[in-house]
């Protein structure tokens, strides 16, 4: 057995170490400086190679039997070491970020869950998440304070116009632009009028929203908006028109959902064309919708969890797809992409030197702590002098 092979007693740490049979399926050791056996068995390493498949398991679209069939683990193992690791999820922390055009949108769940979520449109960067049961102000407006608190500065917010977004984002952040869907504008007002929408009305309002996703510059967008001013002026009668109850004396309203629409696209007007002024800003919430349609697919592949365990699950998918080894870096730095199983791989191999291989002589020591110095500078430029 080389001296490189060899392992440190966790009794006296020397390395005069020597292979002396087996137990249990794992190698057995002896220590010729204490006369002691040991067994290295060395539970993080296992715990590590069963975290690859755990994050297999969550960011994945595999089942346990699946990831059975090709992992080294059977299935009952993995159900216990997954079910074991999903309370122990990471505490959620805030990247800091100078500018950032933020997606707020909610999204629910079957068992009454509401994830509401705050991502970087310009990375595609999940920066604060919140589980709850419903889009309530309260909870929006802290959100937002903790955003800024860690020195964001909110440039402009994306949502689909819900109420109590669109009020905390003017009450904490009144300098950020605010900017509404078009296409939950052009989706809604389209379910309200129908795709065969029977008054000639509906039918010219059903063209003009067909056109809102085309809108890309300041021209088009006024062009649109005097398309719409043209249209309502056109049938403002025909909108207002009301039935009235003869016995009652009641009314309302005989177009409803044509009116409707017409109302609700011009209260979203002041925030619908904000794109086309700034570069930055998104028009749409497209790629949040993405990202939960993505989560929904990996929970209907695990569907059974527990109410706990289901929204354990949610914050580690939520962590795995954070995207925090995608920051960008300062101007003329290589933007590296180190996974988080390249991290353990890379940690593990510089800890069995420094643990396992360092010669307990303090001659060799230093000679070996000075070759490591060296190799460090060549690699990294900020340890060179002058």
């Amino acid at each position: 057995m080389s001296k490189l092979r060899r392992l440190r007693c966790p009794h006296c740490g020397f390395l005069e170490t020597i292979r002396k049979g087996s137990r249990g399926g794992h190698t057995r050791y002896y220590c010729k400086n204490c006369n002691s056996h040991f067994t290295d068995r060395r539970p993080h390493i296992s715990d590590k190679n069963k975290f690859v498949w755990f994050r297999e398991w969550v960011a994945g679209k595999r089942s346990i039997a699946q990831l059975a069939r090709d992992s080294p683990y059977s299935e009952r193992t993995l159900k216990r070491y997954f079910y074991e690791q999903l309370p122990r999820c990471p505490i959620w922390h805030i990247q800091r970020r100078e500018k950032v055009n933020l997606l707020i949108d909610g999204t629910w769940f079957p068992n009454k869950v509401c994830l509401v979520l705050y991502r970087d449109a310009n990375i595609k960067m999940t920066i604060l998440y919140r589980l709850t049961d419903g889009e309530r102000f309260g909870e929006l407006q802290q959100d937002l304070r903790n955003i800024k608190s860690t020195g964001i500065e909110i440039e402009s917010v994306t949502c689909d116009g819900a109420a109590n977004i669109l009020r905390a984002v003017r009450e904490v952040c009144p300098e950020a632009i605010l900017q509404r869907c078009t296409v939950h504008i052009a989706m809604e007002t389209e379910t309200w009028l129908t795709r065969n929408p029977k008054t000639v009305a509906a039918q010219e309002l059903l063209v003009i929203v067909r056109l809102l996703n085309r809108v890309e510059t300041n021209e088009q967008a006024q062009r649109w908006l005097s398309a719409f001013v043209d249209w309502h002026q056109k049938h403002e009668a025909f909108i207002n028109e009301k039935t009235v109850d003869e016995g009652s004396g009641r009314w309302w309203f005989t177009h409803k959902m044509l009116r409707r629409s017409a109302s609700h696209i011009k209260r979203a007007i002041p925030e619908m064309f904000n794109y086309t002024r700034y570069e930055k800003v998104l028009k749409s919430s497209n790629s949040i919708e993405a990202f939960f349609g993505h989560l929904k697919d990996n929970l209907r592949i695990h569907r059974g969890l527990s109410h706990v365990h289901f929204k354990d699950f949610v914050k580690w998918y939520l962590f795995f797809k954070s995207n925090v080894d995608k920051i960008p870096k300062k101007a003329g730095e290589k933007e590296q992409y180190l996974s988080p199983v390249l991290f353990l791989k890379k940690r593990h191999f510089w800890h069995h030197y420094l643990f396992n291989r360092l010669p307990h002589n303090r001659a060799q020591t230093g000679w070996f702590a000075f070759c490591l110095f060296c190799l460090l500078r060549a690699r990294d430029p900020s340890l060179r002098s002058g």
